[in-house]
Order: structure tokens, then C-alpha cells, then sequence
């Protein structure tokens, strides 16, 4: 844990050692570790409760980071639970990746390998320490976590229930490293000596101060302007369910739906699409043709300059009308962020146009963006949702967390 006055270049040295000790882990000991980590989540209950309900008091409840902080004990009880489900995965290192013989017999073998030291920066989520320590660990690289001011008094009692366990199986403490200053932060960006890599989670604000400043290789995660579009030839029923879904099942997720698509044909089934929505409290900004299908309230809205292009993290959400699949692409082109985006149809065709033009991790017909998440695709346990295109796209689980090696076996060849 960061301590004042820590040197922070010694401290790398330190982070270092103990990624090249995990790298000697069995995954049996790795496993041992998490199991023995979720038990302690559940013991310390209190003790981390005690520490979050300090960081809430200082937080307004009308706040929608808010219910990011929180912890309660069924969620104490859900991590304890990821946990024993990361000990289950099996291990991303040591895969043969692709293996070849060149015709002078050399043996080429591509394998992955732990990155070494990870880095996260986070903002009001201490869960974030659970999952990234708990992914790290199993993938093989130490992590250095870097939390909001928010969530500081969560993250240091969580950062401490992790190194006693480490401690007791005779890992160094360094494996897992909090830091909560922002000079701290300043250092981590450019730690090229110390950091393989640095994933940022959290607000656009945040990824763009992390990739602006960063001399340390970024995978950017997180933030979503995510929209659903309704076709001329979509199935009402599906829409509604689907629209509902996407927006309210938990509006402070990056994979909530912020902006509803809607073609023009559709305008009449409107209201019948935002009751459920207008019942769950959800504020509506519409822009002009959707607003004169909808009974003005202080649930609706009419949409300003910035409607579009929000993620709103709340219920909250806007509605543009369009006239062609064309304009609705345009409309998502422009102010999409490459996270996930949905088209409700029965239109086959508009639906495989609308998959491989919109330029996005996940692209979803007849289902709901609040699926992007590594455990419902299927990958276990995630450690965000990358919005770029080099290295990891998507949920980034165990695989997204490793590397690969070169190891080339010969037999006293030499090139001519």
C-alpha cells in the first residue's frame, strides 16, 4: 500500500521481483490463493462493509457512482463467488499458440506468458480490486491498482485483506500494490522500466487522461455511448423487452443503453416503447418528431445539444428519429464509442449491413447490449470491456491478460 514519502522507482524494482516469483507458481498454488481469498472476503465482511460505508458517507446517494461504490453483503458474497469461479478457469499460460518446423528443423513454438506488472486506474468501484488482483494473479502478473479518491477507504481495506493472504502463502506483499495520490498516478503513466501494461476503467474523462499522459502501453476500457435501433421492420415485442433490458437493468454500467434509435415508420409505437421505461423513472430527452409522439411530462423532454453522444450512467436516456438503416448507421457512426450497439428487426438483411458496418466490439440483433460482459460470453471472469482494436476487443478475460513468446528449439544449426 502506498505509504507518504514511498519511492516509488524502489517500489517498481519490488513489483518486479514479485511478478518473476508468480511466474514459479503451480496453478494449484494460484488457486489456493483465491480460494483462500473468497473465504476471507466472507469472514471480513464487516470489516469491509464498515471501511465502505465510510467512503458512501461522503458521497451523495442521488449520485449515480453511488451504487458503483457500494458494497452490501450479497455483494460481498457475489465476489467471494467470482473468486472460486476464477480458480476454476484454467490457466492462460503455457499454450501452445502455433507450432512449426522450418524445413532447417528449427522448432517454433508460440506460447503465452504472463505480461509481468499490470496496472488498472479506476474510479469509484472497489470490486475492481477483487476482480483485477483475481485476474492478474491467475494470468500470472503482479498488479498495481490505482483508485479514485471515492472509494480509497474500500480499496485500502480490500488491498489489505489481499496482502495478509498472500503473506500467509509466502508470496511478497508487492504483488498487489495500491496507490492513491495523484503524484502517484503521474508515475505509474510513465513507469516504463516497472509497467508492461496499464488499463484504465472508468469515465471518458479518465481513459483520455490515461492515454494522453501514458508513456506505458494502454488498453482502453470502459466508457459507452451505447445505442439501440428499432427498424421499420422490427417486432414490437421484442423491442420493448429489449429497450427495457438495455437501460434498466443497471443503469451505471458501461453496456446501458444511453441513445433509442428509431425509425421514422415506428414513430406510432412510441409510447408503447417508453412506458416501461416512464414507469421505471427513466428521463426521456426526445428530439422533435419523437416528442410529439410522446405526452410532454417532466419525464420528457425535448433533446438539447448534448443528448447525443452522452453516456448518462443513469435514468436517463435520448431518442433521434431517423428515416433510412442509413441514417441510423450515420447517426451511430458519429456518435458512437466503439463499445456496443444493437439493432431490433425481423429484416434479415438490415440486420448482417447493420453487424458488419457499425464499427464497434459488439454488435447485437434481437438482443440487448446489457449481454457484453465476459461471463455471459462465456469467458469467465473479465477485467473490462476494451473499446480499441490492437491486442483485445471486448470483454477482456484470461487470454486478453497474457502475452506470447518465441521459443525456437534447434539442433547446432547456423544461418548461412
Amino acid at each position: 500500500m502506498e505509504k507518504e514519502g514511498m519511492n516509488y522507482d524502489r517500489q517498481g524494482v519490488l513489483m518486479r521481483k514479485a511478478g518473476r516469483i508468480l511466474a514459479r507458481l503451480s496453478e494449484v498454488d494460484v488457486n489456493a490463493i483465491l480460494t483462500d481469498l473468497a473465504d476471507e472476503t466472507e469472514e471480513t465482511a464487516d470489516e469491509l462493509l464498515a471501511a465502505n460505508a465510510e467512503d458512501l458517507r461522503r458521497m451523495d446517494a442521488d449520485d449515480p457512482r453511488y451504487d458503483r461504490l457500494q458494497l452490501t453483503e450479497a455483494r460481498l458474497r457475489d465476489i467471494a463467488a467470482d473468486l472460486r469461479h476464477v480458480a476454476e478457469l484454467p490457466s492462460p499460460l503455457g499454450r501452445v499458440l502455433s507450432e512449426t518446423t522450418r524445413p532447417n528443423g528449427l522448432r517454433l513454438r508460440r506460447v503465452s506468458v504472463a505480461f509481468g506488472v499490470i496496472g488498472i486506474i479506476f474510479e469509484a468501484r472497489p470490486n475492481v480490486c477483487f476482480d483485477c488482483f483475481a485476474l492478474c494473479l491467475k494470468a500470472g502478473s503482479a498488479c498495481i491498482l490505482k483508485g479514485g479518491s471515492d472509494a480509497v477507504a474500500s480499496s485500502q481495506a480490500i488491498a489489505g485483506l489481499i496482502r495478509r493472504v498472500l503473506l500467509r502463502h509466502g508470496l511478497p506483499a508487492e504483488t498487489v500494490t495500491l496507490l492513491t495520490s495523484h503524484e502517484a498516478t503521474d508515475w505509474l503513466l510513465r513507469a516504463r522500466q516497472t509497467v508492461d501494461l496499464i488499463i484504465p476503467r472508468g469515465s471518458q474523462r479518465l481513459i483520455d487522461y490515461v492515454r494522453s499522459n501514458a508513456r506505458v502501453p494502454v488498453i482502453e476500457t470502459g466508457a459507452g455511448v451505447v445505442h439501440a435501433y428499432v427498424d421499420a421492420m422490427a417486432d414490437m415485442r421484442k423491442a420493448e423487452a429489449i429497450v427495457v433490458n438495455a437501460k434498466t437493468r443497471r443503469v451505471s454500467v458501461c453496456n446501458a443503453l444511453d441513445c433509442l434509435v428509431v425509425h421514422s415508420s415506428r414513430l406510432r409505437d412510441l409510447p408503447r416503447l417508453c412506458a416501461p421505461l416512464l414507469e421505471r423513472g427513466v428521463v426521456i430527452e426526445a428530439d422533435e418528431r419523437a416528442y410529439g409522439q410522446l405526452a410532454p411530462s417532466s419525464q420528457v423532454v425535448q433533446a438539447g445539444a448534448d443528448s447525443f453522444g452522452t453516456e448518462y450512467l443513469a435514468l436517463r436516456m435520448a431518442i433521434r428519429t431517423v428515416d433510412s438503416l442509413d441514417e441510423a448507421l450515420a447517426h451511430i457512426g458519429r456518435y458512437g464509442s466503439g463499445h456496443s450497439e444493437c439493432i431490433v428487426t425481423e429484416d434479415e438483411a438490415a440486420a448482417r449491413r447493420f453487424q458488419q458496418e457499425v464499427d464497434a466490439a459488439c454488435v447485437y440483433w434481437n438482443a440487448p447490449t446489457s449481454f457484453t460482459d465476459g461471463a455471459q460470453f462465456g469467458l469467465g471472469a473479465e477485467i473490462g470491456i476494451s473499446t480499441q482494436k490492437l491486442h483485445a476487443r471486448g470483454p477482456m478475460a484470461l487470454e486478453a491478460l497474457t502475452t506470447y513468446k518465441w521459443l525456437i528449439d534447434g539442433d547446432g544449426q547456423i544461418r548461412a
